[in-house]
């Protein structure tokens, strides 16, 4: 028997859900819901329905698995409690200081609701946070260092979208290379902000614009371009179109830590993402995650969910001999 998935939403990020669908045997896409026109939406897996939001209740006997597709700063801390009094929920909420009192929300629903609801599911926060964790006990003495990119970030570029005289735009997060090599080092160095990471943008001005005014704005933009080193490039709409259309993204976790009576031994613990596609990857973690929601609601548990409080195997279309066998 496959585990029924239902999809809120059709973005970017839900699309990655759908394609990693496909490729998990065990997972069955059922239905789309949209808060747009049911009618004028066409998805990419044929034969399913694709649904209005205000019928999602009806749906709550044939869906193992809600899956959440939509933004945090408004949709995910109304949807995700509200959608887990009739469902199994698994989201990707992103934005690391509200994660408590999303957490706390979504648990007091899931739990009054006999459901489970998996917050935060991706790979920072998800599989990043996981490795932050476990590095942090092994070697309790040290450093943690979070690198993102060379990838799009989707924010930034809009952010810079909606500068007047703009008329399209992408934004790079890029890791400051010399910094990411002292931390390898294990030097432990003490890296400020601008130190980390710097900034590139590629950006298509409207006829006649002042490119002068358009890159001020950009590089003085505070809370996403002021305290980093920002590069504007202006580019044609052809180039960006040929050039920069897909949406990359990676990262490094890195730990940096001592053991030894003498603390006279450095380790270092690295982890690194490559990915050509940030929602598709993004996608297929969440995919995993929903299988775990099923096993762990089957079993009979309630409440919310972080990857902190999931074991590895939940998230395995195989059995546990199977993963002992082939992957221990």
């Amino acid at each position: 028997m496959s585990i029924r998935i239902g999809i809120v939403g059709y973005g970017n990020l839900s699309r990655g859900v759908e394609s990693a669908i496909r490729q998990n045997p065990d997972l069955e896409l059922v239905a789309v819901f949209t808060r747009r026109d049911p009618s004028a939406l066409k998805i990419k897996t044929e034969g399913i329905p694709v649904c209005s939001v205000d019928e999602i209740e009806k749906w709550k006997e044939k869906i193992d698995v809600l899956v959440l597709g939509g933004g945090s700063a408004t949709d995910l801390p109304e949807q995700t409690p509200k959608y887990a009094q009739w469902f199994n929920v698994v989201d990707s909420f992103d934005t690391h200081a509200k994660i408590p009192v999303h957490f706390t929300n979504v648990d007091a629903a899931a739990r009054k609701s006999g459901h489970v609801g998996i917050i935060s599911v991706g790979w920072d926060p998800g599989m990043f946070s996981l490795i932050r964790m476990v590095s942090t006990s092994v070697l309790p003495e040290g450093s943690n260092y979070t690198f993102w990119g060379r990838g799009v970030s989707q924010g930034h570029s809009d952010a810079i979208r909606r500068i007047p005289g703009v008329k399209d735009a992408r934004q790079y997060t890029v890791p400051v290379e010399a910094s990411v090599e002292s931390v390898r080092k294990g030097e432990n160095p003490e890296l400020t902000t601008r130190q980390m990471h710097t900034r590139e943008c590629y950006v298509v001005a409207e006829e006649g614009a002042d490119l002068s005014q358009i890159e001020k704005q950009i590089k003085e933009m505070p809370n996403y371009f002021a305290d980093y080193d920002t590069t504007v490039h202006f580019i044609s709409q052809e180039e960006l179109n040929e050039n920069h259309k897909g949406l990359p993204h990676g990262g490094f976790v890195l730990r940096s830590g001592v053991t030894g009576f003498e603390k006279e031994n450095k380790h270092i613990i690295e982890y690194r993402l490559q990915l050509d596609s940030n929602p598709e990857f993004t996608g297929s973690v969440i995919a995993a995650y929903a299988r775990a929601a099923y096993k762990l609601n089957k079993e009979g548990q309630s409440g919310c969910k972080t990857v902190f409080d999931i074991a590895p195997i939940y998230l395995s279309s195989e059995s546990p001999d199977e993963v002992r066998a082939h992957l221990l």
